[in-house]
């Protein structure tokens, strides 16, 4: 590798240095400064204080008092303390030095006097001893102030260097180093948005201009692989794509089955699954159904193109198709197979789970009528007996016209206990109404067939419902009122032909009508309740729907039901 002609590190680290150098330089000065002038405030109040000392000598001598000899103590005390003698240290300049020693001097002249019998000349000499002393404590001051002086600008020159080595730094390492790295940082940024066409206008010799240059050559390099694996990338990823769609559609449509209840949301979600797979324009579900309108559901939008078919099949039954029409590329064969087999359980399921339904509701009816056949209708049947037993005792003990009263009454009475006992009676044959048929076709068609036998009219059934879509308790009360209808008109109409028909617009409205060419009856005079009408207005009731009789005397009759298909099954 080509060794830098102008070297960052070198230059930094000698700023650095220099820097530190300063620091040093100017720290020491500082602590040096700082230590020689511990003892200059003492030095300058104990000189100050020896002012005092002198006149309180005088006015000792004056006043002939008893603490002359301390206060004479105090005063060498005071001459010879450690502050004062610090005076003759090596950065003491030597005129304060001298000065020190001069009143040394002079204070042992003046003690001579005052240890001499005339010690009223020390009064004549005190004024030009507290002079020198002035003069001491003057020159100790500005000695001081001197030496702060120079700590000032000893650190003003310190710091000021370390702020031009500072600032030379700043601006060498921002023009050197902060800008090359920027254009490094960009194109990194150029680099990690996959654009490898990065330019880095570094001209230096330094490091940073060496590694510039390395990593635009790496940048092309890199372009180069990138491009290079970057086609090999997609290939693979639009594969690995396929399969994890493929396995996702899948996973989510075995979810379908595990639904509590299977209903045609189910089938229409697996239906949008399998539209969701790439390759499919079009997509459409038929279930079948016997008697019934086949259900049929559509995702997409079929063409001309050509459509493949697959039959649901399993368990041995067939129990619809599936159409798509694949495009490009072509969906996996091997995908829509499964989704058959997905949706040919679904069916599957969905028929035993109503049957199984239909089972249940059936079983719960057959309780209530073992119930009412144990208790109310052996009830009625003792009452008709007591009845019978009351119009033969009456018969031997009343006179012509007691018997002619009480025989209406007892005839009403009967014709009641015969009414209700009736009407118990088809309460009992409608609970026990046997529903073994996993679809509403299949149901309608056996419970007509089983009410053809007992009559000479023929029935006619039309059914274009679903049942898919209905509700388990929708169907009982369906068949249940459908049964009620066609009872009245083969016992009360005497009709030839019975129709029953089961339409359901698109928007889920269904409509059932039962007609008959019988008799008919006049709607103004005649009760409905006659003809088991409360019972068929109660399951109306029931289905939150709208029951209508058209009736004319020997024009026939027809019950026309209208309700809107629960989009959820029901329970009752």
């Amino acid at each position: 590798m080509k060794k830098p002609n102008k070297s960052l590190t070198g230059t930094i680290a000698k700023a650095m240095i220099c820097i530190l150098l300063l620091s040093v330089v100017t720290t020491n000065f500082a602590i040096l400064t700082l230590a020689s002038s511990l003892n200059d405030a003492e030095a300058v109040n104990v000189s100050g204080s020896m002012r005092m000392q002198s006149y309180r000598l005088a006015h000792d001598i004056q006043s002939d008092s008893s603490l002359y000899i301390l206060h004479v103590q105090q005063f060498e005390a005071s001459l010879y303390s450690p502050s004062m003698l610090a005076l003759q240290a090596w950065d003491v300049p030597e005129s304060i030095t001298n000065e020190y020693y001069q009143l040394i001097y002079r204070w042992h002249d003046l003690k001579k006097v005052l240890d001499g019998n005339d010690r009223a000349e020390y009064l004549l000499l005190v004024a030009d001893f507290v002079d020198r002393i002035d003069h001491f404590v003057l020159n100790l001051q500005e000695h001081s102030e001197n030496k702060l002086i120079r700590l000032a600008w000893a650190g003003g020159f310190g710091l000021g260097g370390i702020l031009i080595v500072a600032v030379y730094v700043v601006l060498f390492v921002r023009r050197q180093v902060v800008r090359p790295l920027g254009q490094l940082i960009l194109a990194s940024e150029q680099i990690q948005n996959r654009s490898f066409d990065v330019s880095v206008d570094i001209r230096s010799d330094n490091e940073l201009g060496i590694l510039s240059r390395a990593f635009q050559n790496m940048a092309e390099d890199l372009g180069k692989l990138y491009r290079g694996l970057e086609f090999a990338v997609n290939e693979k990823t639009h594969k690995l794509q396929h399969a994890h769609q493929s396995l996702q559609v899948l996973y989510k449509s075995s979810q379908e089955l595990a639904a509590t209840r299977i209903s045609h949301e189910n089938f229409r979600a697996i239906l949008a699954y399998i539209y969701s797979v790439e390759g499919v324009v079009a997509v459409e579900l038929k279930v079948d159904e016997v008697e019934g309108r086949p259900w049929i559901a559509t995702e997409g939008k079929f063409t001309e193109q050509p459509i493949h078919t697959k039959v649901l099949y399993l368990d041995g039954q067939t129990l619809g198709t599936l159409r798509y029409q694949p495009g490009i590329p072509c969906p996996d064969e091997k995908l829509i197979d499964n989704f058959v087999l997905i949706l040919a359980r679904a069916v599957y399921y969905n028929k035993a789970q109503r049957q199984s339904e239909h089972i249940i509701l059936m079983e719960e009816r057959a309780t209530i009528a073992r119930e009412l056949h144990d208790s109310l209708a052996q009830s009625l049947s003792y009452l008709k007996i007591q009845v019978t037993l009351l119009n033969r005792s009456l018969s031997k003990e009343m006179t012509d016209l007691q018997k002619s009263r009480s025989q209406v009454v007892l005839n009403d009475i009967r014709a009641g206990l015969d009414n209700a006992y009736t009407q118990l009676r088809e309460l009992l044959t409608t609970f026990r109404l046997s529903i073994k048929e996993g679809t509403f076709g299949e149901a309608i068609a056996e419970m007509l067939h089983q009410l053809d036998e007992r009559t000479d009219a023929e029935i006619n059934l039309d059914n274009q419902l679903s049942s898919l879509e209905l509700g388990a308790n929708e169907q009982v009360h369906l068949l249940q009122l459908i049964r009620e209808a066609v009872l009245n008109a083969i016992k009360h109409a005497y009709a030839t032909t019975i129709t029953v028909s089961c339409i359901e617009e698109d928007n889920g409205f269904v409509t059932v009508k039962i007609t008959d060419d019988g008799v008919g009856f006049d709607q103004n005079t005649e009760k409905l309740n006659h003809y088991g009408m409360s019972i068929m207005q109660e399951r109306a009731a029931r289905l939150n729907a709208q029951l209508t009789v058209n009736a004319e005397h020997n024009a026939g009759c027809e019950v026309v039901l209208m309700f809107q298909r629960s989009k959820e099954p029901q329970s009752e």
